[in-house]
């Protein structure tokens, strides 16, 4: 990412996480408990879990990368269930939600602060398993993000990864009543023009970027990696008028040739 870009998004990033915001909100004692005993999920989408099928059978000694993922929420869970999780996240405030969880619940987790676009400090293959909740909206551009993801995995890891479908970027969700159905925006969508970014910085939250599905899915391919499941998912919660009439959000999983 530009340095703006990252500054602005991390500061508000920051922000969100301090103030409690619904991604910054760490798993809870019992939940880590559970997790050690074997009963655990995670989600990449907002609501639905993601299949245990597409994890092995057995997380112990499993090299996990949570990528833009911490907030405490997947990392410590998995790192419970028996991974090596390390953390990567832009976002100091969210990686001391994971910090905090670590420490209240015996857990190793490594934390390592940085742009998802630049693995650089990680070798080639160290990573048996990606894990990337829904986060690549913040990125202006995902084709690094795909390539370095395909580079830290071993030959035949995985990467699994949530993302919005583009057309959520179509409408203006703050509008009132049946406006908010109407689409409004062209895509590409870009958090830094002008008009989005001051929306943006008017309600503290980060840039987003919409990305076609081409650059969604076609890109973890052209990465290097095959794409072997989907599923969809929807966030009533969210108070967006658009989710009752579609799918927003899309998990996907993807493997790197043996």
């Amino acid at each position: 990412m530009t340095d703006d870009i990252l500054a602005f998004n991390q500061a508000a990033w920051d922000r969100d996480s301090a103030q409690g915001g619904r991604w910054s909100r760490a798993v809870d004692a019992a939940t880590i408990e559970r997790a050690r005993r074997g009963d655990w999920s995670i989600i990449l989408t907002p609501e639905k879990a993601a299949p245990r099928g597409w994890f092995p059978a057995d997380l112990s000694g499993l090299k996990l990368l949570a990528l833009a993922g911490s907030g405490g929420q997947q990392a410590p869970v998995l790192a419970a269930a028996g991974a090596s999780v390390t953390v990567f996240d832009l976002s100091a405030e969210q990686l001391a939600r994971d910090r905090d969880v670590a420490a209240r619940d015996g857990l190793d987790l490594v934390l390592e602060q940085g742009d998802m676009a630049d693995l650089s400090r990680f070798d080639d293959g160290a990573f048996d398993l990606i894990v990337n909740p829904c986060s690549v909206g913040f990125a202006p551009d995902l084709e690094p993000v795909w390539r370095e993801a395909a580079r830290v995995l071993r030959p035949g890891g995985r990467l699994m990864t949530g993302v919005i479908n583009p057309a959520f970027f179509l409408f203006d969700h703050d509008a009132p009543g049946e406006a908010a159905r109407l689409a409004r925006f062209a895509l590409p969508y870009r958090g830094d023009a002008p008009e989005h970014r001051a929306r943006a910085e008017a309600a503290g939250e980060p840039m987003q970027f919409s990305h076609s599905i081409e650059t969604l899915l076609g890109g973890q391919m052209r990465a290097g990696l095959y794409l072997i499941d989907l599923y969809e998912d929807r966030w009533p919660g969210a108070d967006v008028p658009v989710d009752d009439l579609t799918a927003l959000y899309i998990a996907t999983l993807a493997q790197k040739p043996a």
